[in-house]
């Protein structure tokens, strides 16, 4: 489930205080300012690596690659604030060499402004899965028609279940959404909380509402509504007559809070299904190692959210969790893509793979070895995925509080009248821009 940084995995929403997010963005600049070229004909490049909970991952990947490349130092900059700190970089005009990079709307918003360089001829891009690359193309790309991006790690948001309590009270994997409800008042039935809701948090209500409109809105909603000149009454599309079914379905869902939900955060959500207090949790494969962390002996399976009465017509919603970039003007093209492909090596993406509990985004990629993953390993092996809704709602829209203030209030009208409004206001902004009237 992080866009302002809204993932595909929880939400980074780690913040600095300024003087510490400053402090982050010297240290960078002072790293690369110090990088010259060495007499030896050695190369330094600089690594800019945005996820705090795999630093001990991408420090081991990078000893081995140095190992094997002696004449290449690799320098990483671990960013508690990423997104702050790569656009501070690129404003400086110092882009870092090879680049993690969460695949979100700032992902996109960054590609279409041209600072990463265009990965589509390197032989790793021909092993992607075309629907995994899809997703992040989608986001956005320079000029339209480039590749500045690969997938290095997705996520996969379906629903976590714990296998010992399905068995005990009989319960199948559902299959259709009515299967789904039928799961959940049998559980509730007997005293069980169908799933441990937690809506202190604002960003937790976003992973269902991502699955119910990624499948029951239409496909290319986003071309439509929010581009310039859109408008509720004159757009082919909008909220309130295409999300009626994600939003009362999305209300169901939450029907079903446990008592105190609405203080419950996602720590207290992760030890509590852990403990094997709820039958479900509305959580992605990210939360998968933070349960763990709490629960080492949790009980955890997964399948996709069943949000029709057609399985065939279920699609997983899936995120690339972390992307790989190149910088447009590196001084080190050749350094760079030969650091991407080891990155992109099958011996590196299955280490990170089983260490975070991530899907592996190429083609011919052994299956997850996480007995968590595997209820939704086939859809994301067949390539039947699309990406995260959110990830195309802009930054300036609070949709996470808007969400949560909706499953609070339940004012279904309300809350897709907000939403067309929202959008309205992206719009006018875009064709101000252009120069148009709005």
């Amino acid at each position: 489930m992080d866009h302002h940084k809204r993932v595909a995995g929880p939400p980074a929403r780690r913040r600095l205080t300024a003087a510490a997010s400053a402090a982050v963005v010297l240290a960078l600049a002072a790293s690369l300012a110090g990088c010259g070229q060495p007499a030896d004909g050695s190369v330094t490049l600089d690594f800019f690596q945005f996820k705090p909970e795999a630093v001990s991952q991408f420090t081991q990947i990078v000893k081995d690659f140095e190992a094997e490349n002696p004449k290449i130092h690799v320098v990483i900059n671990n960013s508690p604030d990423p997104d702050t700190a790569i656009r501070t970089l690129l404003v400086k005009d110092r882009t870092p060499d090879v680049m993690t990079l969460n695949g979100s709307g700032n992902f996109g918003d960054l590609a279409k402004a041209c600072v990463f360089a265009d990965l589509s001829e390197m032989p790793s891009a021909k092993r992607v899965k075309p629907a995994v690359q899809n997703i992040l193309n989608g986001l956005g790309t320079c000029h339209g028609n480039e590749t500045n991006g690969l997938p290095f790690a997705n996520n996969a948001s379906g629903i976590l279940y714990n296998p010992k309590i399905f068995a005990k009270y009989g319960v199948g994997v559902p299959q259709t959404w009515d299967e789904l409800i039928a799961a959940a008042d049998r559980f509730k039935a007997h005293g069980v909380n169908p799933f441990y809701m937690t809506l202190k948090d604002a960003w937790t209500v976003l992973p269902s509402f991502v699955n119910l409109a990624g499948n029951l809105m239409p496909k290319h909603f986003f071309d439509s509504v929010g581009t310039s000149g859109w408008t509720p009454s004159t757009g082919t599309l909008n909220f309130e007559r295409d999300g009626g079914e994600a939003a009362t379905k999305l209300l169901k869902l939450f029907s079903y809070a446990q008592p105190g939900a609405d203080s419950a955060g996602y720590n207290d959500g992760n030890a509590a299904f852990g403990a094997g207090k709820s039958a479900m949790y509305l959580q992605g494969s990210f939360a998968i190692p933070a349960i763990r962390a709490s629960s080492p002996n949790a009980q955890i399976k997964s399948f996709p959210y069943p949000t029709t009465g057609d399985p065939a017509k279920n699609v997983l919603v899936s995120g690339v969790d972390v992307a790989l970039a190149i910088g447009k003007d590196t001084k080190h093209p050749a350094e760079a893509r030969k650091f991407v492909e080891y990155l992109m090596s099958k011996p590196v993406l299955d280490y990170y793979a089983k260490a975070q509990s991530s899907l592996t985004p190429v083609e011919h990629a052994a299956p997850s070895v996480d007995p968590a993953l595997a209820g939704m390993q086939a859809d994301f092996n067949d390539g039947r995925v699309i990406g995260y809704f959110d990830h195309h709602v802009p930054a300036s829209i609070p949709f996470d509080a808007i969400l949560q203030q909706f499953v609070l209030d339940r004012n279904t009208q309300g809350f897709l009248s907000r939403m067309d409004h929202e959008f309205q206001k992206v719009a006018a902004r875009s064709t101000t821009k252009e120069g148009a009237t709005p």
